[in-house]
């Protein structure tokens, strides 16, 4: 059961190669592509063969998954009475340590989405990909696309040079907030570092699971070095985080708190209630447990129903069929999920449907 006109907050465009992107780079960086010698160059996050990366109803023929724009507008936008779907492209290239190559990538990225998706389909709407640690190139990226209403975010990945919250990165978050542009942290890496405190693991699995990690460490991150405080404005929206490590974080980050809040008198009221203000998590892929009378115990625990959006994540292996609300939602639930609280969250979206209305 699904709620007509609901808005998707995480759906899976899929970049092949840096090949693609040499139409929306100019020609210094072309000739760089091939001097480089990396055509053809793959930086995405999953191995494309795997299960997780598609459905085996959602992959093409040939491709990706995520590669067919007439596959998405059947199997996400379509069948699930889909307003508005926001397109969060997952691609390594902002991440490379040569800063200008980054900006580049990210700024043709920019323009392949714009080009290839959302010119296509007026329900599709995007987040913009920045080169984060490179800040004032970023800004620039940011205010180059912000102007077109249809980017309704700010995309960075959650497992990337340092922890979010630094004041290196705030400039960033200056922009964000100026524009009316919440941040999204997806799961995802620049592989610099390891996705744990204790050094790599060997198996992809590992590293999957791990990241929920890295979403507590950015978290702890921006509420302990303050912020929502410097930037009250500001939305942060965890994609693919998961959900169920979030109480007792915010139980073991309230009791830590109340110990040593000398240390940062910023922060000055419960990092849980700071947390119910300003962060929201998609739904998929929902680490829900297997009985739902616990899940409702969890949405409990979290203290708010604002804090949960609807997302499909397509084309990934998340769940099946049409199932991809857990059980137990009253109708009221299922609608600030999967309308209210994006609406509440995405300001742009907010004002692209009431222009619509009218």
């Amino acid at each position: 059961m699904t709620v007509s006109g609901a808005i998707d907050c995480d759906v899976h465009p899929a970049l092949a190669n840096t090949d693609a992107l040499l139409p929306y780079l100019d020609e210094y960086w072309r000739e760089m592509v091939a001097i480089r010698t990396v055509e053809n160059l793959d930086l995405g996050s999953y191995p494309p063969a795997v299960p997780l990366a598609g459905r085996p109803d959602w992959r093409p023929q040939r491709g990706k998954p995520g590669s067919d724009l007439a596959l998405l507008q059947r199997d996400a936008l379509d069948a699930f009475g889909t307003r508005f779907a926001i397109c969060n492209t997952l691609y390594g290239g902002p991440y490379l340590p040569n800063d200008d190559f980054a900006a580049a990538l990210a700024r043709a990225m920019n323009d392949w989405t714009t080009k290839e998706w959302l010119d296509r389909d007026p329900r599709l709407r995007a987040s913009i990909v920045i080169a984060p640690e490179n800040p004032e190139l970023a800004v620039d990226e940011i205010n180059r696309v912000a102007p077109d209403r249809r980017f309704v975010q700010i995309m960075v990945l959650a497992a990337g040079e340092r922890p979010l919250g630094k004041r290196s990165y705030w400039p960033i978050y200056r922009a964000a907030e100026k524009h009316g542009l919440p941040i999204g942290i997806h799961a995802g890496s620049s592989f610099r570092h390891p996705p744990t405190s204790l050094g790599w693991g060997s198996y992809y699995l590992e590293d999957y699971v791990a990241h929920a990690q890295s979403f507590q460490s950015q978290l702890l991150s921006l509420v302990a070095e303050g912020v929502f405080v410097e930037f009250p404005l500001l939305k942060v929206v965890l994609i693919e985080s998961g959900i169920t490590w979030l109480p007792a974080f915010l139980w073991r980050f309230d009791k830590t708190w109340r110990g040593i809040r000398t240390e940062t008198p910023w922060v000055d009221r419960p990092p849980t209630q700071i947390v119910r203000d300003h962060v929201r998590l998609t739904l998929q892929p929902v680490d829900e447990p297997p009985e739902q009378a616990r899940f409702e115990r969890l949405l409990d625990h979290i203290g708010s129903e604002d804090m949960i959006l609807f997302s499909t994540d397509y084309p990934h292996w998340q769940f099946d069929g049409g199932d991809v609300l857990p059980e137990g939602l009253s109708p009221q639930h299922r609608r600030k999920i999967m309308i209210d609280n994006p609406l509440q969250t995405y300001p742009r979206l907010a004002e692209t449907r009431q222009e619509a209305v009218t």
